[in-house]
């Protein structure tokens, strides 16, 4: 179709006329009206009929305007053009009239006679189309959001002051142009489809994102558009107009936003997940689980290797050149380690290569690692560039470099690195980095902490227990301690084993009220306490009432008892003081049981302060609570101890415990002690006991009886220290013991040397029979000098050779040094080179005083006597 074909051809109205309505008539010659319009019609109310022929003035003029009206029409008739309001009836109007705009055109009739072509419109109607178009003029040009519009042919119409602004160019410069003249070519076709999609359908879209760079800016922003279809009067549609918003500034607000709650939940993550362990390498990899791949791409966790190894203030603490340890790393683009840019070891500067995890290294001195150290500050490491190889870091952005500090004191550097193509770090990220650091340092240090209380506690425990395997003449010994508290591993439940002189063993159990480090302490304290008193070869009532008063002053400010009223400290177990003080006076109140075994007579002596009591199981019987005298706990004072001795049989069972074993808040003391005696029972037990897997416990090894107890009773409540002390009983064989009572008398002497040579000869010592001969002439010399009485002389064998002299003299044998004119005064001296040990102990009839030898290995030959006789002048 040609361009002329299509002007002619009929297409809907769409133009201003259709919102004006023009009307339009004509006068004759004459000056009355000889032709009218429907448009003329509708405007003025009268039909053709009623209007051709007539006088306009008279036929639709009101009257008070009619005479100004006719001079109007004359002056027309003579030719001139006329513009002009002119006053009509109007019966819809509220005044009865209204007010045309009418343009006259002086035009001629076929007869070339003057006539007019009139063209009539409504004020009213123009006056609200002026409005219109002066509000939408005001909308476009003065909005703050870009305006535009768009042809049907999709080209730019027109665009206000604020859209122009924004690209740069003048406004009358942006008729006619494309999407593809303003925006990047995929931005400028998503927006041109939208366009066309919208001139299309009609459907109006909303919020579309569009991002481009303004000419001359290199700066990107991001508009939201919405677009919709333009239409005519008569709804045709003549374009697409559009409104864009610039939302750099809020989508930047918005990824702030997002960013700030993506932090928030990083950090609350990390609270949950960092420090769930007293483990520091364990520490270290849960803060690299919680950053990679959340926050970064690569780190890893280097801690001064001092601080590991328990010192306080390693050698280079203070400057970052200390050895540190890379306890952790984590990587979310790499199969291995990789180089941290800047962050090499000192002696691969020139050559840096990965640090492995576990490898100890140091940073060199102007390295910006070993500066963060120094300072406490962050770094930031720029990345490598592309032409070194992948493994050695190329392929890193940035690596923040984030000391850890922890109350104060830099425990190592975090490290954490993005890969390029990630967002680089920001403000934002330091800040995060520094608090993941920050809350990672503080769970190591505490960590640390841990690790160093715990390797003390663990030195105290141990030198406060006896050794795991304790020995003892005529008894099996096992032992087991469980402290209640975990975290420490100490408590105040001891056992312990002492050797006496004569064979003889004493067996402790004891139990400190209170815990923790202090009950401990205290523990400690008193342990040291019973070794001391058992070496002084007390009876177990004594030692228990001299245990008490030291106990008594311990639980004393200053050390001293004095004025204190017997029972005034008197507790109830785990209570507090009658006044409620804080003192140590708690912490010294103790409850033990003290037994001294002979393994000659077989029989035990037991003494008891406040604890629960042995329990006993005989060959073929059942276990049997032994009615021991209960006594006060230790620390009440004013109180007497008593003591009872029982003979037991070979293959007899003893077993010492604290309160822990048998009480706790789920059953009571009596529960307990029940079920402790139910797993020691036979299964064919005497008194029907019939704990499940008795006759193991009965027969079985001592270390499976302690398990087998263990695992039978509650001993997880966690409430309190659990110890345990348990010797079966064999005693000494009557062929390990000579036993001889010798008259008060000077043959005695020599009686002695040969009842000693012979015995020893029998058990096969003859190495030691010289030095034995002269030291039992030593004691049994003294004995008749000194002592009182018949004189009775032992020898008793088991891991080592004891001999025992005993007198019904009172006075203890004194060791002085001898001077060079006497006669005598040497032979303590003597007994005190040749021998392993000596001394002596007050008996109920008497005294004895003993010496030790050790039994000949078969490698040394022992002290010679004629040295020690010699060494004496």
């Amino acid at each position: 179709m040609s361009p002329m074909s299509a002007v002619w051809q009929s297409s809907p109205p769409g133009s201003i006329y259709d919102f004006i309505r023009v009307a339009s008539f004509a006068l004759g010659p004459d000056g009355r009206i000889a032709q009218w319009s429907e448009r003329a019609s509708e405007l003025l109310g009268l039909t053709a009929r009623q209007a051709i022929g007539k006088d306009p003035v008279e036929a639709f003029v009101p009257p008070e305007f009619q005479e100004s009206g006719h001079r109007a029409v004359a002056n027309i008739l003579d030719g001139r053009e006329w513009t002009g309001l002119v006053p009509y009836r109007n019966p819809q109007a509220p005044s009865g009239h209204g007010i045309a705009e009418v343009y006259v055109m002086p035009a001629q009739d076929e007869h070339g006679e003057r006539a007019a072509l009139c063209i009539a419109v409504d004020v009213s109607a123009l006056r609200g189309l002026e409005t219109d178009l002066a509000s939408s003029q005001a909308v476009f040009g003065q909005s703050p959001l870009g305006f535009f519009l768009f042809g049907t042919d999709l080209r730019i119409l027109r665009v206000n002051e604020r859209f122009a602004k924004v690209f740069g160019r003048p406004t009358e410069e942006y008729r006619g142009i494309t999407p593809h003249d303003l925006l990047p070519r995929g931005e400028a076709d998503r927006l041109a489809a939208a366009l066309r999609q919208v001139l299309d359908s009609g459907q109006t879209l909303t919020d579309m994102p569009i991002v481009g760079q303004p000419p001359g800016s290199s700066d990107r922003r991001r508009w939201s558009v919405s677009l919709y279809r333009l239409h005519s009067g008569s709804g045709r549609p003549i374009g697409v107009a559009g409104l864009a918003t610039d939302v750099t500034g809020r989508r930047r607000a918005e990824q702030e936003a997002a960013g700030v709650r993506r932090n928030l939940a990083l950090l609350n993550e990390a609270g949950a997940r960092i420090g769930t362990s007293l483990d520091l390498e364990t520490t270290a990899r849960e803060l690299l689980d919680v950053a990679v791949p959340q926050f970064c791409d690569l780190a890893s966790v280097d801690l001064y290797q001092g601080l590991l190894s328990g010192d306080e203030t390693p050698p280079g603490l203070a400057d970052g050149s200390a050895e540190l340890r890379r306890v952790a790393f984590a990587s979310a683009v790499s199969d291995g380690p990789v180089a941290f840019g800047d962050v090499c070891r000192a002696d691969t500067a020139d050559d840096p290569k990965p640090i492995q995890v576990g490898e100890v290294h140091r940073y060199p001195f102007n390295s910006l690692c070993a500066h963060a150290l120094r300072t406490a500050q962050v770094r930031v490491v720029p990345g490598r560039d592309g032409s070194e190889g992948l493994e050695l870091g190329a392929l890193l952005q940035s690596t923040l470099v984030v000391p850890m500090v922890a109350r104060d004191t830099v425990v190592g550097l975090a490290q954490f690195s993005r890969a390029k193509g990630s967002e680089p770090f920001g403000e934002r990220d330091r800040a995060l980095a520094v608090e993941l650091a920050a809350r990672a340092a503080v769970s190591i240090d505490n960590a640390r902490l841990y690790r160093r209380e715990h390797e003390r506690a663990l030195i105290l425990q141990r030198s406060l227990l006896p050794p795991g395997d304790p020995e003892a003449a005529g008894l099996d010994i096992a032992c087991r301690y469980l402290p209640g508290n975990a975290a420490t591993e100490v408590g105040g439940d001891w056992f312990d084993v002492i050797e006496l002189p004569g064979h003889r063993t004493a067996l402790v159990v004891g139990d400190v009220m209170g815990r923790g480090l202090r009950a401990a302490v205290a523990m400690g304290e008193l342990r040291t306490a019973v070794r001391t008193l058992a070496l002084l070869d007390l009876e177990p009532a004594e030692v228990l009432s001299a245990l008490d008063e030291i106990a008594r002053g311990l639980g004393t400010p200053g050390g001293s008892h004095a004025g204190a009223r017997p029972g005034s400290r008197a507790l109830a177990r785990g209570g507090r003081a009658a006044d409620d003080s804080s003192d140590l006076t708690e912490v010294y109140l103790a409850t033990c049981v003290y037994a001294v075994y002979d393994p000659v007579t077989r029989r035990c002596t037991f003494a008891n302060a406040g604890h629960p009591p042995p329990v006993l199981v005989e060959p073929g019987e059942g276990a049997l609570l032994m009615e021991v005298p209960p006594g006060m706990p230790l620390g009440v004072g004013g109180e007497p101890f008593e003591e009872i001795e029982v003979e037991l049989p070979d293959g007899a069972l003893l077993a010492l415990y604290t309160d822990g074993l048998v009480e706790s808040r789920d059953h009571t003391l009596d529960e307990g002690l029940h079920a402790l005696r139910a797993a020691l029972t036979p299964s064919d037990g005497a008194d029907g006991g019939g704990g499940r897997g008795g006759g193991k416990a009965a027969a079985g090894s001592l270390e499976d009886v302690c398990d087998h107890v263990l695992s039978t009773l509650d001993t997880h409540h966690g409430e309190d220290d659990i110890a345990l002390l348990m010797a079966r009983v064999h005693g000494l064989a009557a062929g390990s013991v000579g036993d001889w009572h010798l008259p008060s008398a000077p043959q005695s002497v020599g009686r002695a040397r040969e009842l000693a040579r012979e015995q020893l000869e029998s058990w096969g010592l003859d190495e030691l029979v010289d030095t034995t001969e002269l030291l039992v002439s030593e004691l049994v010399t003294n004995a008749l000098r000194y002592g009182e009485g018949e004189i009775r002389l032992r020898l008793l064998l088991d891991r080592t050779l004891v001999c025992e002299v005993w007198d019904g003299g009172l006075v203890q044998p004194r060791r002085r040094r001898a001077r060079d004119t006497d006669e005598g005064g040497r032979g303590l001296q003597l007994v005190g080179l040749l021998s392993a040990g000596w001394g002596s102990r007050r008996t109920p009839l008497g005294k004895t005083v003993w010496f030790e030898l050790a039994l000949p290995d078969g490698q040394s030959s022992g002290a010679d006597s004629v040295e020690a006789l010699l060494s004496l002048w």
